[in-house]
């Protein structure tokens, strides 16, 4: 096969069927060796998968692994020269895989997405731009990070993605919900880092691809990306973005983006990240009250998340020494 498309299952087979029956409306689709690994899902996943679909290879993982940990996994056990990480939760239009590939073959590019879109077909962020130092990563926390924003936007740096990428856009990084790379650079590269459960893991690993080659995302071809479904299911949040910081998700987020702070930009950076969030806590505190006061609402409203992010913060603090000594590590939250 030329391309390898891999998926990751945990209890999403309604999803799974919906997103390979959007795919196979188009021939091309049947050409690809399509590989599911299941985080041990405990379901009858695989019996109604394999009975629709029975071309699928099933590669089953003893527990929940996670989204690098299953990814690598299904690059170990494939053995085409390209290879898509494809979210569960996607929608395949106009042949996208098949054009992807095809354009993606043919260039110098060493990986590649395509345009990602909302279930009510508007633009969601695909292609990304580093930060000196993962700054971007502050710009969620109450209050302090929007203080950020208004000080980034008066100094006029330079945002850190595209809204909607044009014919061809070159990117530092991409969702990892579409993401199709050459073996050649995964070679030199390496795979995912295992420390990661959810979430930054392709952040990390794009920052190593980077010095293999150029990244770019096809704004002309386009998949939808029902965002956040399965996750939200497993950790009970409502959350469909990336700004929740307060629940078990939340927690993951913290700890996942202030690891990879300290793996790619080193021990100092992730000093002053742990740092900013910990001011964070009185700060939301304080102007909370005061934000409530002012629109007449009860002081106390935001009592309950406050206390969501305060311990989650003290969570990031009690593996700050695990994270700075950057020692071997599953980092899984829920």
């Amino acid at each position: 096969m030329s391309l390898s498309i891999i998926i990751v299952n945990y209890r999403s087979t309604s999803l799974i069927l919906n997103s390979i029956e959007s795919a196979l409306q188009y021939s091309s689709a049947r050409n690809f060796d399509w590989i599911i690994v299941d985080n041990n899902s405990s379901d009858n996943s695989e019996e109604v998968i394999k009975t629709k679909y029975p071309f699928i290879r099933w590669i089953q993982m003893d527990y929940n692994a996670g989204f690098a940990r299953a990814n690598n996994e299904g690059i170990r056990q494939s053995t085409s020269e390209i290879i898509l990480l494809l979210n569960p939760d996607t929608i395949i239009r106009d042949d996208a895989i098949e054009k992807c590939y095809q354009r993606f073959f043919h260039s110098n590019f060493i990986a590649c997405s395509v345009q990602l879109l909302n279930p009510d077909h508007t633009p969601q962020i695909t292609g990304n731009f580093f930060m000196k130092g993962g700054l971007n990563h502050l710009l969620p926390l109450p209050y302090l990070g929007s203080l950020l924003r208004r000080i980034a936007f008066a100094f006029k740096v330079k945002k850190t993605n595209i809204a909607i990428a044009s014919t061809e856009e070159k990117v530092d990084w991409i969702n990892g919900a579409f993401m199709m790379v050459k073996r050649s650079a995964i070679e030199k590269a390496g795979i995912f880092d295992e420390d990661f459960f959810l979430y930054a893991e392709e952040i990390e690993w794009c920052s190593r691809l980077n010095k293999v080659g150029e990244i770019c995302v096809y704004g002309d071809i386009h998949t939808i990306h029902i965002q956040g479904e399965s996750i939200n299911k497993a950790s009970q949040s409502t959350d469909k973005g990336y700004q929740n910081l307060f629940d078990k998700k939340g927690l993951q987020l913290i700890i996942s983006n202030n690891l990879r702070i300290r793996k790619q930009f080193g021990v100092a950076w992730f000093l002053f990240h742990i740092a900013m969030y910990t001011v964070e806590v009185p700060i939301f505190f304080f102007c909370s009250i005061f934000d409530n006061l002012f629109h007449l609402r009860n002081p106390f409203k935001n009592i309950q998340t406050i206390k969501g992010f305060t311990v989650n913060v003290l969570k990031l603090w009690k593996l700050s020494p695990k994270i700075i000594l950057n020692k071997p590590y599953f980092y899984k939250m829920f």
